[in-house]
């Protein structure tokens, strides 16, 4: 068993290879393994790999099945003491993975961590998938700390901290491979987006830690994949935070939130048509038709755990926080608040 695997999914994304798997070498040669695991890619991600590095272990899934999926089947590949799960656009730094590994080894209870998120673009604000680690609202809206909703704060040293959050980002989660597959991996249901929520909900339901480490820095680039103008990735938003939150609230607190999600969510559909967004109105019309369709097999999964009533939630509404009263940073936000 080796002790770090840094796993990079990819799926038409030589460019992005071409461009930060060098980099990723460099930084992590000497503190982990660095596998490829390519989810059924059309262009010449796989050529290129094994023409340009021929040391770099490759795991060919057998087609697309989404980042859930994806990782999943590649994982289980992977005999590791701590999986890195790694996006192909993402920059990495020098001793990106030490600290993070050795403030999960001083606590046997965290069970995954994030390290600061930056963009590759504009270097010295926050990213949007996950900045200084993630939390949400008591309706299920998710937010970070350097950023909420489309507003990214610059980074001024005011999140140097390691701290406990409620979800750390996809795009560069450390986990302990015991537990990843202990608690069933990445919700396949989900194909992308959320995913990673709605699996750090689950580990905090059985009583594990969620860390952000504020000494191990990476770039992002974002929405390499799929833009976030795109009406696919509102419809998987609002899908997959449905699922997320039908799965993992306590019992006495789906109803109350279905009935204001069904309201904001309206009022959210409603914005975008009067915007010119027919199409991403229309999507969020589809994901709440697929959620009603798919309540017995979630309420199946919802059965395979327990629920309890976790930390780090923010008792209010993000949403009235931000676009009512105009709160555009974390650090403004009432910390008494959380759960």
């Amino acid at each position: 068993m080796i002790k770090v695997a840094v796993v990079i999914l990819n799926w038409n994304g030589r460019k992005f290879l071409e461009e930060f798997l060098p980099v990723v070498i460099n930084h992590s040669k000497n503190d982990a393994e660095i596998i490829v695991a390519d989810n059924a890619s059309k262009d010449d991600s796989v050529d290129f790999l094994t023409r340009n590095f021929p040391d770099i272990r490759i795991i060919q899934n057998n087609y697309n099945g989404g980042f859930s999926k994806g990782y999943n089947d590649a994982l289980k590949q992977v005999d590791a003491k701590y999986y890195v799960l790694l996006n192909s656009d993402i920059e990495t730094t020098e001793g990106w993975i030490n600290p993070v590994i050795d403030l999960m080894e001083s606590d046997e209870n965290i069970a995954a961590c994030q390290p600061k998120l930056l963009s590759y673009t504009n270097r010295t604000y926050f990213e949007y998938a996950g900045a200084a680690g993630g939390f949400i609202d008591k309706w299920g809206y998710p937010f970070c700390r350097g950023r909420i909703f489309e507003v990214m704060e610059e980074d001024k040293g005011q999140y140097d901290d390691n701290r406990e959050i409620f979800w750390a980002t996809g795009a560069c989660l450390f986990v302990r491979a015991d537990l990843f597959h202990k608690s069933g991996g990445l919700d396949e249901d989900f194909f992308a987006h959320m995913e990673e929520i709605d699996f750090c909900w689950r580990l905090k339901n059985s009583g594990y830690k969620i860390m952000y480490c504020a000494e191990s820095v990476v770039y992002h680039v974002g929405g390499g994949t799929l833009p976030k103008a795109n009406w696919k990735k509102t419809y998987l938003n609002f899908r997959n935070n449905l699922l997320l939150l039908y799965k993992n609230l306590p019992t006495e607190r789906i109803i109350p939130v279905f009935i204001v999600r069904l309201i904001l969510d309206g009022v959210a559909g409603l914005k975008f048509l009067i915007n010119g967004g027919l199409k991403d109105c229309l999507a969020v019309v589809k994901a709440h038709f697929h959620f009603y369709t798919s309540i017995p097999k979630t309420r199946r999964k919802r059965h395979e755990f327990n629920h309890r009533n976790v930390s780090d939630i923010y008792d209010s509404s993000i949403v009235y926080e931000h676009y009512v009263r105009n709160i555009n940073r974390f650090i403004e936000i009432d910390k008494n608040k959380f759960s």
